[in-house]
């Protein structure tokens, strides 16, 4: 039923051509790293494919970002938390894949651990050396802590910069906590050397192309749900507690509950896009828990044009490939460069870039639509409202549209 409304003729061609294009991006670039000689001028170099992947899980990032603030108007610095969280599932189970390949070569216990004098491998360690189990955990632990963050916030009407405020200080907490080593995540070092995913060598070219395929499918996929769920009867409820909550609540809507659901599905998307990116990059420390990172995330997504779909895409995009090329020109001016990007949008483009072409675009069909009726000789002028009177016919207190001035009854 879903499908058949996206494809139908009413449904946005933007998203229709995203998905298009993600899909085929899936197929030709592993085509292009794996069938083609790296003499040849189509070839796509390896790194090429991890860079671009890790890209996408960024743009999938903002996108479960902008189902937030851009549809339901909660501004979270904390979705960086999300990600991290799902990054670190992930690498639980690769450190399990390690086995007695690592470097103290003890089959149970990750390097670190050895190291640290661990005597036996911590419980909450269990069954992620398989993967179907920590799959389903960085679907669960983002959703989980997004609910219960949301469920207390959202039901103490916590809104607003206080609520910005309270998603940042959660993600800071959880920095602090991965930092010790007795956490059992690998302190400041994190989880890294990785050696297999699902049997494959994570170094192997065919893996990383694969990885990113990955990548562009379920981004597509997150597109495709995104627009499914802003597209709606509970997308107009959620854009409606955005524009005006306090209305929504008198028409009898629970406003929290509305909130409660977007705000989660939005952490399992970001905890989908950390687990991801851990394979493609090949390390997860606390770092990716630091408040500037889910900043950076709000950036991308108001570069690109937040409550778009496709403009928060584009933006981490747009973003990251500038911050790769300027991060290896003037490393030390990117930090500026960024904040001096955000201050610009927000005085000079504040829909955006898919926000201003749209602006653009609608400006000029009503300037070719007036220059058309002016050639045809008609009054581009939009004509007055036709005049509301009480008609006779009509019980008392209805009213009727009507040009004639009514007639009294027989």
């Amino acid at each position: 039923m879903i499908t058949g409304r996206f494809f139908a003729a009413g449904a946005d061609r933007r998203i229709a051509i995203t998905i298009l294009i993600l899909l085929a991006v899936a197929v030709i670039v592993p085509l292009l790293n794996l069938a083609v000689s790296p003499t040849s001028g189509f070839y796509v170099p390896s790194y090429i494919v991890a860079l671009t992947g890790k890209y996408l899980c960024y743009a999938l990032l903002a996108l479960a970002l902008d189902l937030v603030w851009g549809y339901c108007g909660i501004l979270s610095l904390g979705h960086g938390a999300f990600f991290a969280l799902g990054g670190y599932a992930m690498g639980m189970y690769l450190m399990r894949q390690i086995g007695a390949r690592g470097v103290y070569g003890n089959p149970i216990l990750p390097d670190f651990m050895v190291f640290l004098n661990y005597k036996e491998l911590p419980w909450f360690w269990t069954g992620f050396d398989h993967f179907w189990f920590a799959g389903l955990m960085v679907l669960a632990i983002p959703g989980l802590l997004a609910f219960v963050f949301g469920w207390f916030a959202f039901r103490s009407r916590v809104t607003g910069v206080y609520l910005s405020i309270i998603t940042q200080a959660m993600t800071y907490a959880l920095l602090l906590a991965f930092f010790r080593n007795d956490m059992g995540f690998g302190g400041n070092n994190g989880l890294t050397d990785f050696k297999d995913i699902l049997g494959f060598n994570v170094q192997a070219d065919a893996t990383r192309s694969a990885l990113f395929a990955a990548s562009a499918v379920t981004l597509a996929l997150a597109v495709f749900v995104t627009w499914a769920i802003v597209g709606s009867k509970y997308g107009k409820l959620l854009m409606a507690v955005r524009d005006a909550e306090s209305r929504t609540r008198f028409l009898g809507w629970r406003a929290e509950n509305v909130k409660l659901f977007a705000f989660t599905v939005s952490a399992v998307m970001a905890g989908i896009a950390g687990a991801l990116y851990v394979p493609q990059v090949g390390i997860i420390n606390p770092g990716e828990f630091e408040p500037s990172n889910s900043i950076e995330v709000v950036i991308w997504a108001a570069v690109g044009g937040r409550g778009t779909i496709v403009g928060p895409i584009i933006g981490a995009l747009l973003v990251n490939a500038g911050k790769s090329w300027f991060t290896g020109v003037l490393p030390e001016f990117w930090l500026f460069a960024l904040g001096g990007l955000f201050v610009a949008v927000t005085l000079l483009l504040p829909k955006g870039i898919v926000g201003m072409w749209d602006s653009w675009r609608g400006n000029a069909k009503a300037l070719r639509a007036a220059s058309l009726a002016e050639e045809a000789g008609i009054d581009p002028v939009v004509p007055p409202p036709p005049q509301i009177v009480r008609s006779a016919a009509t019980r008392p207190g209805d009213w009727s549209s009507s040009s004639p001035e009514p007639q009294p009854a027989a």
